[in-house]
């Protein structure tokens, strides 16, 4: 599972307990400006994943690290899809995020606020 919150100008993504082992991650750091949106997707799970480097996938169980597919590098910590979060990002390392948190409908909100134009 992930935690997600803003500090400063920066989407900060820290990964919990044994999923940092699983993903070869604990932190992502994203500058809100490169941040496009998100949303809830619980049935992004049952997509193509692609080539996984570095990561773990055992399906039904677990979906964690980057993954490549169609030229786009994604990085994946799921294990209870409906708890699942998709976050477009631009300019960056990763193109999505794709994570677990404890309040998708939180999480989206939160991201929504922090990279609305004034």
């Amino acid at each position: 599972m992930a935690r997600v919150y803003v500090d400063g100008e920066a989407l900060v993504v820290e990964i919990e307990g044994l999923d940092k082992l699983w993903a070869l991650k604990s932190r992502l750091t994203i500058p809100l400006v490169n941040v496009r949106g998100a949303t809830a997707d619980p049935g992004i799970v049952k997509e193509p994943k692609g080539l996984r480097a570095p990561g773990a996938h055992l399906p039904g169980v677990i979906v964690a690290g980057t993954f490549h597919l169609d030229g786009e590098r994604v990085f994946w910590d799921v294990r209870d899809p409906a708890q699942a979060v998709v976050i477009e990002l631009t300019d960056e390392r990763y193109n999505r995020l794709v994570i677990q948190v404890s309040d998708p409908r939180a999480t989206v909100r939160l991201i929504e606020e922090a990279t609305r134009k004034p």
